[in-house]
């Protein structure tokens, strides 16, 4: 649901004509921009302390607003929006912080929230989105974000836990929201992002119209609760995850600028759906704190043409989307699409199969860089820009992190050995992780052994310091006592060409306990070819790419697997339908 009413009634006043996304500074300005983006990320590299007060709205978006008002910025505009309807905004600098003041004071006036309040937005890829994300930087309030698939259930959930005083989202959502209001006695306004109005509801289209752009941005020291994720674990409710001012606003300098490579040049396009994390990382933190431009195609699901189009059509530099989508894309074929402007790519989320890294790199001519964090944590471990690419890998530790290969007591394991992917956090812990899960001390606790911040990943250190992903501790199959990582299944089904997308999981065995399960989507040219026969042939291939051991002993042909709007492949799905759970 878009307020094209309020996107037309802002083009007017906030088009900009574009200029080529590749104009270069003049010296002093680009010299200019580049202490910024060095400032912070010499903070992430401990050249510089962090500072004891930081608020990315005022600290980072404002500072490139003045640049831009003195010239000292390219062309791009802040951010660039657009849809399958034909509709198009774009913002400088200079207009998103006019907009977003606005919104500020309709948090603050007609919602009635105060610095410390939380609240909840539940909306798809709409402008409002961010414009709400930065206003709560604006007030201090702390923002979390949930995905448009929740149900009326999982919203109980996050306002009762939550203790949020405010939820906005859209019509869609809106009788969800309103069949649990009585059990939710925290909540005190509830805005609606929508074209017509709704009892009970406050209208961000109406308040925006006449709300004042006069706004003064709080104090936040580096520290304060900035917003707070949900991440769900293999057992139990999802957690609360608390992030600072600092963590996620300075924390993805680093990232940015080396495994991202965004320059103020730069045009990025992630494709991560608001809901998620992974919009926090690149779609607003990343490149706005090294001067990019945000593009955003509200797209309701993940088309392989949709993207192909827009790669082509738009002068997009930097592409950010899962490995199953990528997957999608090659499977598709990108041969008759030109990408003009595309110089970068970088995935995460999911372990990304060297099979379809090297197809997307003869396809396009650009490399793949992966990289690894959590909800918890800002980016872990990358393929950096002038690194080596060793696919398959995760890259190597992320500044400041300290990255190792640890045992469940928090003891450090030499070189080749599988054990926990950790981050140390004593006797310093970096500024750039979580802060605690929110009411939940012994969860915060238990994810600590000995000095190290376990991510509940198994993986491998190799001599030269790469990572390598093995599988999430509860996805790794034990079959007969052998440890097998989901992902190397994955990968060696990938390299045969009857196999489009495949998910490997747990599936029980009287006599092993369990083995490993392919769950496979046939490329078009093998569908017709005789289950029992391809099975074999499949199971054989495997034996001689890996060990023999890893192949999967029972295999399912499916039509579709299951993902999350971000094109992530749901395993705990599979894995609970084979255990019946």
């Amino acid at each position: 649901f878009i307020m094209r009413t309020f996107i037309k009634s802002w083009i007017p006043q906030c088009l900009r004509i574009l200029g080529s996304p590749c104009r270069l500074f003049h010296g002093s300005n680009r010299l200019f921009t580049s202490q910024i983006i060095s400032y912070y990320d010499s903070i992430n590299q401990y050249k510089k302390e962090l500072p004891e007060y930081f608020n990315f709205a005022s600290d980072v978006l404002d500072e490139w607003s003045r640049l831009e008002k003195d010239g000292r910025l390219t062309a791009n505009p802040a951010f660039w929006w657009v849809n399958d309807e034909g509709e198009e905004v774009k913002w400088s600098f200079e207009e998103f912080g006019f907009l977003s003041r606005k919104a500020a004071n309709i948090l603050s006036e007609a919602c009635g929230l105060q610095r410390g309040d939380r609240v909840i937005v539940v909306l798809p890829r709409v402008p409002e989105w961010w414009l709400l994300y930065v206003a709560c930087m604006r007030t201090g309030i702390v923002f979390i974000s949930g995905t448009s698939q929740l149900t009326s259930k999982d919203i109980l959930y996050r306002l009762q836990t939550s203790k949020a005083k405010c939820i906005i989202t859209n019509d869609t959502l809106a009788p969800a929201v309103e069949s649990v209001i009585p059990d939710c006695q925290f909540l005190k306004s509830k805005l609606i992002v929508a074209k017509g109005s709704r009892d009970g509801w406050l209208n961000f289209k109406e308040l925006f119209a006449v709300a004042s752009a006069d706004h003064k941005c709080v104090k936040t020291r580096s520290q304060d609760p900035m917003m707070i994720g949900f991440t769900s674990g293999s057992t139990g409710f999802p957690k609360m995850v608390v992030h600072s001012h600092s963590s996620y606003g300075i924390g993805f300098a680093t990232s940015g600028r080396h495994w991202m490579n965004l320059t103020p040049s730069d045009i990025m396009w992630n494709t991560s759906d608001t809901g998620w994390v992974k919009s926090s990382w690149s779609s607003v933190f990343a490149p706005w704190i090294c001067g990019s431009c945000v593009f955003v195609h509200n797209m309701p699901q993940f088309k392989p043409e949709v993207i192909a189009e827009t790669l082509s059509r738009y002068p997009i530099t930097t592409f950010c989307t899962v490995p199953t989508a990528y997957g999608m894309l090659v499977q598709h074929g990108l041969s008759r699409y030109k990408f003009m402007s595309l110089k970068h790519c970088v995935t995460g989320g999911e372990p990304l199969n060297p099979e379809v890294m090297a197809k997307w790199k003869i396809q396009t001519g650009v490399d793949i860089h992966e990289g690894y964090g959590q909800t918890e944590t800002v980016t872990i471990c990358a393929n950096m820009k002038g690194m080596k690419i060793k696919p398959g890998s995760l890259g190597k530790p992320v500044p400041p992190y300290d990255v190792q290969i640890v045992d469940d007591h928090g003891a450090i394991l030499p070189a080749g050995e599988e054990g926990n992917i950790a981050v140390r956090v004593k006797p310093m812990r970096p500024f750039c992780m979580f802060s605690e899960y929110l009411c939940n001390p012994e969860k915060t606790a238990a994810s600590v052994r000995g000095n190290f911040y376990v991510t509940g990943d198994r993986g491998i250190m190799c001599e030269e310091g790469y990572v390598w992903f093995v599988g999430r501790a509860d996805d790794v199959i034990n079959s007969s006592g052998y440890r097998i990582g989901p992902f190397e299944v994955e990968s060696a089904l990938m390299q045969h060409p009857a196999v489009s997308e495949v998910a490997v999981v747990s599936s029980p065995d009287p006599v092993r306990g369990e083995v490993v399960k392919a769950f496979i989507v046939l490329a078009p040219a093998y569908v017709s070819h005789d289950a029992e026969k391809l099975t074999h042939e499949l199971q054989q291939y495997v034996k001689k790419v890996t060990a023999p051991y890893k192949y999967p002993r029972k295999v399912e042909f499916v039509q579709d697997l299951p993902k999350t709007t971000t094109g992530k492949i749901k395993r705990k799905v599979l894995r609970n339908k084979e255990w019946g759970r």
